[in-house]
């Protein structure tokens, strides 16, 4: 949960984040809410991080009322087992919720799809909303958005439980779709499917 907000001159500000993962210290990566942030001060069950200007201008950390969950997940250790999609933490923006639907036993949520990043989202490609790493489920070019499916588990250890429409999300596009969209050189007009 957030603790609180400060904002500075200049652009920048600090998070006060409450904190009950074991053994953090300063200097410690953390991602809140998807964005990867650096503890600077550390206390029983919380810890401080700043936002430069751009994180400020890319997120939406700095508007975050004190009270609001927010996700928390630390780095994967050099040794650790990876599994999932690989996440950096690196916000490219952010969208919004546009619907949430009940299905089966799980959810379909739809996102606004961003347009600058709109070649990067693919049928089950990856992508992360909040910090949570998801498959895309289905993509509507036509329309600016993709839905993701959401299981049980997923809902319950994350914000989406009491995500609705009109919300907005951190944006992370799947890393290896970047590298490869970036050594395609400049003429990219095929990436799109129709």
């Amino acid at each position: 949960m957030l603790l609180a907000v400060d904002r500075h001159p200049g652009g920048s500000a600090s998070l006060r984040v409450e904190c009950d993962l074991p053994g953090v210290e300063p200097e410690d990566s953390i991602a809140v809410a998807g964005v990867c942030l650096t503890a600077t001060a550390v206390g029983e069950e919380w810890f401080e991080a700043d936002l430069s200007a751009e994180t400020v201008e890319r997120t939406y950390l700095a508007s975050l009322d004190p009270g609001q969950e927010v996700n928390l997940e630390r780095p994967l250790p050099a040794d650790g087992r990876f599994h999932g999609h690989v996440m950096k933490g690196t916000v490219d923006t952010v969208t919004e919720l546009l619907d949430v639907a009940a299905e089966g036993e799980g959810w379909r949520y739809t996102v606004a799809t961003p347009p600058a990043y709109a070649d990067l989202v693919v049928e089950k490609g990856a992508v992360g909303l909040d910090g949570i790493s998801l498959t895309v489920a289905a993509v509507d070019r036509q329309r600016g958005r993709f839905d993701v499916a959401i299981v049980p588990q997923t809902r319950a250890v994350t914000t989406l439980e009491s995500a609705g429409p009109g919300d907005p999300m951190h944006f992370e596009a799947d890393v290896l779709g970047k590298y490869a969209r970036d050594r395609g050189g400049a003429d990219q007009s095929d990436w799109v499917a129709p």
